[in-house]
């Protein structure tokens, strides 16, 4: 497990079934779309809001945990399902698109957009078929679904799918600029910001051939420039973590794995400000970025995250870092910094309180200003997916067990537990309302509880 783990695009294998033929050239543009505003309960991007706290404010306080349906879906899902006005939008491996009732669990309408690419026709990596991985997003401005999906042959395609009724109203291309596409894989969430749909890539388990870390921008209609950032090393670089960028304010924050070099900067080993044209405004590693570099122990494996007036950030090697949020520090530039846990995913943030996902634990890290890391409570786990906080707990998957925890906030303690079975590596839940629904690897598992 901790060899598969450490690896910079890490997943695990995976069966899918056998879909239906690709789609079609570029669709026409959208055009001008009735907007669809948010409900409360509503999870419309990974982690709930753009800045990735996941968190769900308004979901009721906590009772007793009970199973509210299980939906088998054509492949294993990956991406976070997201709810959207009372349906659960679940990508699979397959690239299928479902929506299904929250209420229980019957598909409403579902979307293949063609066949996923087969393990045997790609360079490495570890998960098979690959489809789509990375957490779709959904845009109220347009009331579309946006996923990306790999396609049989190894075309990366983004996708826009109306809510309501599924059908494809965007499709284009998305390949990086550089490299070999066959070693290019779109594990990242997808992001929103300023009629943009980011999206972020990096490479396949075993970091083999030719990728280096991007991340691209396309409209939202579909059509116009494609925008891109390419991390400036030889190659890897990778830019995977689930949680993928997050916005924070008129910029993108990302996290940035292992680069070729050891000699000089590259860009490598990174947390970046990327401006919503992608230009690189500011960026932070740590002083020992070339060791890091040399023995895989980098930054790429967790997504940023703002905490009051600092981003905190974590990796592979286990050392939490407090950047100063209007300055990240350059190299070796940290507001504070203290040995936390090796990290894998994107955290959960309450107020100055940030819920780390580690191999082994779920770990509490209380910021304090001026800049300091406090270690708070320890919920020993094989390995911590992903968490997230709403009716007064926090809700955590430990994806070696496949069981299911809600924890109190306060110290750890475990106030409901259940058993989901296999699920993805780095699995994160959704809260809606009294409902709770994690992606496995056979489809969607809800729980209820009120």
């Amino acid at each position: 497990m901790l060899a598969v783990v450490l690896s910079a695009c890490s997943g695990q294998t995976t069966t899918a079934a056998p879909t239906a033929s690709a789609v079609s050239p570029l669709t026409a543009s959208p055009g001008v779309r009735t907007p669809q505003p948010l409900d409360d309960g509503d999870w419309p991007t990974y982690h709930r809001d753009s800045a990735r706290t996941g968190a769900a404010p308004s979901s009721p306080a906590l009772g007793t945990l009970r199973d509210a349906w299980s939906a088998q879906l054509d492949g294993a899902v990956y991406a976070e399902p997201l709810v959207v006005h009372g349906r659960v939008i679940a990508a699979t491996e397959a690239n299928t698109v479902y929506a299904l009732d929250a209420s229980d669990g019957h598909v409403v309408w579902k979307r293949n957009v063609g066949p996923p690419m087969p393990l045997s026709a790609l360079p490495c990596g570890n998960i098979d078929a690959l489809g789509i991985t990375g957490t779709p997003v959904y845009d109220p401005a347009t009331g579309l679904v946006f996923a990306v999906a790999e396609l049989s042959g190894g075309s990366h395609v983004l996708v826009g799918l109306d809510a309501a009724d599924g059908s494809l109203v965007v499709q284009r291309e998305v390949e990086p600029p550089r490299g070999d596409r066959l070693a290019y894989q779109q594990r990242a969430a997808l992001a929103l910001l300023d009629n943009r749909v980011y999206i972020a890539y990096g490479g396949l388990y075993g970091d083999c051939s030719d990728y280096t870390g991007t991340v691209l921008s396309v409209p939202t209609t579909g059509d116009g420039t494609i925008d891109s950032y390419v991390v400036p090393t030889a190659r890897e670089g990778g830019i995977w973590a689930p949680g993928g960028p997050a916005v924070d304010g008129s910029r993108l924050l990302v996290g940035v794995g292992n680069g070729e070099s050891t000699t000089s900067y590259d860009g490598s080993d990174s947390v970046l400000s990327l401006d919503a044209s992608l230009k690189r405004t500011d960026f932070f590693a740590p002083s020992g970025w070339a060791q890091e570099n040399a023995s895989d122990t980098d930054l790429g494996s967790m997504t940023p995250v703002r905490v009051g007036s600092y981003v905190f950030m974590d990796g592979k090697g286990g050392t939490g870092y407090l950047l100063a949020a209007d300055h990240l520090g350059g190299i070796g530039g940290e507001a504070a910094k203290a040995q936390v846990c090796r990290a894998f995913g994107a955290p959960a943030v309450t107020g100055m309180t940030v819920y780390v996902p580690c191999i082994g634990a779920l770990r509490q890290v209380n910021v304090t200003s001026p800049a300091g890391i406090q270690l708070g409570w320890r919920f020993p786990l094989g390995a911590a997916g992903s968490p997230v906080t709403g009716g007064g707990a926090v809700w955590v998957v430990d994806y070696e067990t496949g069981n299911l925890f809600a924890l109190d906030p306060g110290d750890g303690h475990v106030r409901q537990q259940t058993q989901l079975g296999p699920v993805p590596h780095f699995v994160t839940p959704t809260i809606s309302g009294s409902h709770v629904f994690v992606g496995t690897l056979k489809g969607v598992t809800a729980f209820a509880w009120g």
